[in-house]
């Protein structure tokens, strides 16, 4: 274990836009961890450290629309392949190669693509509580996920959302997050007040609603190579938004894949279970 820096705020350019990110940890293997909604780079807080003390270095962006990052207009800038070049394009900017990635809901997604439409570009993939996007597309087609997905479909619609959650952002996220979460201490006062600050920033909120109503229009476009990077999956086995049948069988799609489940955890796994997930990344990442 080395001593780590503090973290670093930095704006980085791709694919066009800026991405507003929080870095820590000079040298070493790149980490990119990728946050879902409705967070921020926020969410990876405890990470950063932990992985610039063990020697490697970590990086986590603002998705594009979230928080301080740029927000293209138009529902059009929010597709897959969109957000999965930001991804690669980051990883060049920070002068590499190639990196490990990591990422929790809409974060894991997009981890996912740039591992299918990248292959190069990530030397492992780390996944939290989302699954393959093929897996996900044959649930969705079931009457038991799709009722899990019910906010989905509430998102296509115009202005109507972003209207009902604006009026009252705090309770919005205290309802959204504390009510997916098993441990629900997990999601303190503070960390909501932070997410509502995130997501009050201007055009935040129709960006971020924009990846559901881009990924409605235009589907997972889910390419058809396998993903050959060493795997990790882990899955809080208490997502209310998300099954966990949904892990079953992605070895189809993933040759080197393993997976660990963790009881009584709901969908903010890397927050709810903070050391159980750096443990097992811990171990994944020292895999030769």
């Amino acid at each position: 274990m080395t001593l780590a820096s503090a973290p670093q705020e930095t704006y980085i350019s791709t694919n066009g836009i800026r991405l507003h990110a929080m870095m820590q940890g000079e040298h070493g293997p790149l980490v990119v961890l990728l946050h879902g909604f409705p967070e921020c780079w926020y969410s990876w807080r405890h990470y950063l450290p932990f992985l610039a003390e063990h020697g490697y270095r970590a990086v986590a962006p603002d998705l594009r629309g979230y928080n301080l990052s740029d927000k293209p207009k138009g529902i059009i800038n929010y597709q897959t392949p969109i957000l999965a070049r930001d991804v690669y394009e980051l990883i060049h900017a920070l002068g590499e190669e190639r990196a490990i990635v990591v990422g929790h809901d809409w974060g894991g997604a997009i981890a996912w693509n740039v591992a299918m439409y990248y292959p190069q570009a990530v030397e492992k993939l780390a996944v939290c509580n989302l699954p393959h996007p093929a897996k996900f597309a044959e649930g969705i087609r079931t009457w038991r996920q799709l009722r899990k997905s019910w906010y989905i479909f509430t998102f296509q619609l115009p202005w109507l959302p972003e209207y009902l959650m604006q009026r009252d952002l705090y309770g919005t996220l205290e309802r959204v997050m504390r009510g997916a979460a098993a441990r629900k201490d997990a999601i303190s006062d503070d960390d909501l007040r932070v997410y509502a600050e995130a997501l009050g920033q201007p055009g935040a909120l129709t960006a971020t609603l924009n990846y559901y109503r881009a990924v409605v229009r235009w589907g997972w476009r889910v390419p058809s190579q396998p993903i050959n990077a060493p795997t990790q999956i882990i899955w809080g086995e208490e997502d209310i938004v998300l099954g966990k049948e949904l892990t079953y069988g992605t070895e189809k799609y993933v040759p080197d894949l393993r997976i660990h489940y963790i009881p009584n955890c709901g969908h903010w796994v890397q927050q709810e279970a903070q050391q159980e997930v750096q443990e097992v990344l811990l171990e994944f990442l020292g895999r030769s």
